[in-house]
């Protein structure tokens, strides 16, 4: 388990094995998520280009996906890895 220490400030360092394993570098941004049972979970919020090709499909029913659709695959980037 990685450790960090809050300053007075509120800011803290992310240890580099959390740093390596989410993929983030400095100037990304993360989101923190508060899950339903009381968890905090950190994700990136940035992602490089080449990471989100082929999230975004055609429905079965042959239309274009809208820009409500293409913000719901935004927003559900990483619940499959909770």
């Amino acid at each position: 388990m990685s450790t960090s220490t809050l300053t007075s400030k509120g800011q803290t360092t992310i240890p580099k094995d959390i740093r390596d394993f989410l993929q983030i570098d400095s100037g990304d941004r993360i989101d923190f998520i508060i899950t339903d049972d009381q968890n905090v979970v950190i994700k990136p919020a940035t992602l490089e280009v080449n990471r989100l090709r082929g999230m975004l499909h055609k429905h079965a029913n042959g239309r274009k996906v809208s820009i409500d659709d293409m913000n719901c695959a935004i927003r559900a980037r990483f619940k499959t890895s909770l």
